[in-house]
């Protein structure tokens, strides 16, 4: 009996040990794969059967083309699902593996998820598994010129299960960044201008086919939006009229039947002849300018002209009543 359970308990132990590597490492994965190979640069053979996937978009941004000995170049990591960047049900975790050989050396701020790797010190990896897949960091060039410099970024996109299975995609990409003075400026602007570097399945992510519902409420928010900006318009326009109408209405009445506008005095008109002149400049001048600048809206300008001509014709008004006759009761 007691054979029996010495029997199990190695037999357990036995499975238990072969089961540690195709866990999932939450806090980066390790510098060696299962058959010993480096990590970064053979892929991670406890996740989707050993196998890369396109599935898994591993990408870099800001390379240079050529680094300057003792500069510093921020490096922003994207690891993800391909699927759930395209609007799909994918992962939504992720990590990586990044090795610049070594060469140069790595730093991060502190609200960063990445650590040393296991392994290698000088390369980094993700510390925790991360729920957006962006990491920044900054690599700086050594302070000498060592040659062309090799990296090698591993990337994978994890499922929630907590174990290596079919559901977890790893991806690989490298690069390299070109010594100090292989490319001069006068032979190339490109040396002034950093790089994207990206694996992955780019259908999913650049080809995406909208279907028929999708082309159908595109078209109906774009005839909402036209009428609305076309009805809006045509209400301002048609009050401007409207008002414009009756100024005019009203002038000819006035002269028809002799009616003139109460008597002012100039102690009166002038302060009010000035601040409606001042008002009048300044909206004419305000609607010239974002007329000839176009960044303004249509609506802006037009109500800023309108704002101008009703002033003008305030100081017409006001010039009117100085001319007349005052009465009696103007007077007391």
């Amino acid at each position: 009996m007691r054979s029996r359970v010495t029997q199990a308990l190695i037999v357990l132990l036995i499975v238990g040990m072969l089961s540690f590597s195709s866990l999932a490492s939450n806090n980066g994965p390790p510098g060696t794969n299962d058959q010993g190979d480096s990590t970064v640069e053979y892929g991670c053979t406890c996740h989707n059967s050993g196998s890369p996937s396109n599935q898994a978009v591993v990408m870099i941004t800001g390379i240079p083309v050529m680094y300057e000995m003792g500069s510093s170049y921020d490096f922003t990591i994207t690891v993800a699902d391909s699927l759930t960047l395209s609007g799909g049900d994918g992962n939504t975790k992720a990590g990586f593996l990044f090795s610049s050989n070594s060469v140069g050396q790595f730093s991060w701020s502190d609200d960063e998820d990445i650590r040393n790797a296991d392994g290698n010190p000088d390369d980094i990896s993700n510390s925790d598994a991360d729920a957006d897949g962006i990491w920044v960091v900054t690599w700086s060039a050594p302070s000498s010129d060592v040659g062309s410099v090799h990296f090698y970024l591993a990337g994978n996109s994890v499922d929630s299960s907590g174990a290596a299975d079919a559901g977890d995609y790893w991806n690989l990409l490298s690069f390299s960044i070109t010594a100090p003075g292989t490319i001069s400026e006068d032979e190339s602007g490109a040396v002034l201008s950093t790089r994207t570097i990206s694996v992955g399945d780019y259908d999913s992510l650049f080809v995406i086919e909208e279907s028929a519902s999708e082309i159908e409420a595109a078209r109906q928010k774009a005839i909402s939006e036209r009428v609305f900006s076309q009805g809006n318009l045509f209400y301002w326009f048609s009050l401007a009229l409207l008002i414009v109408g009756a100024v005019v209405q009203r002038e000819i009445f006035d002269r028809k039947y002799g009616e003139n506008p109460e008597y002012l005095s100039s102690e009166l008109a002038y302060p009010q002849g000035l601040r409606r002149g001042l008002v009048a400049i300044l909206s004419f001048y305000f609607g010239v300018k974002w007329l000839s600048e176009g960044n303004v809206s249509d609506f802006s300008v037009g109500m800023t002209l309108f704002v101008s001509g009703w002033a003008f014709y305030g100081v017409y008004r006001t010039v009117l009543s100085t001319t007349i006759d005052p009465e009696v009761k103007d007077i007391l």
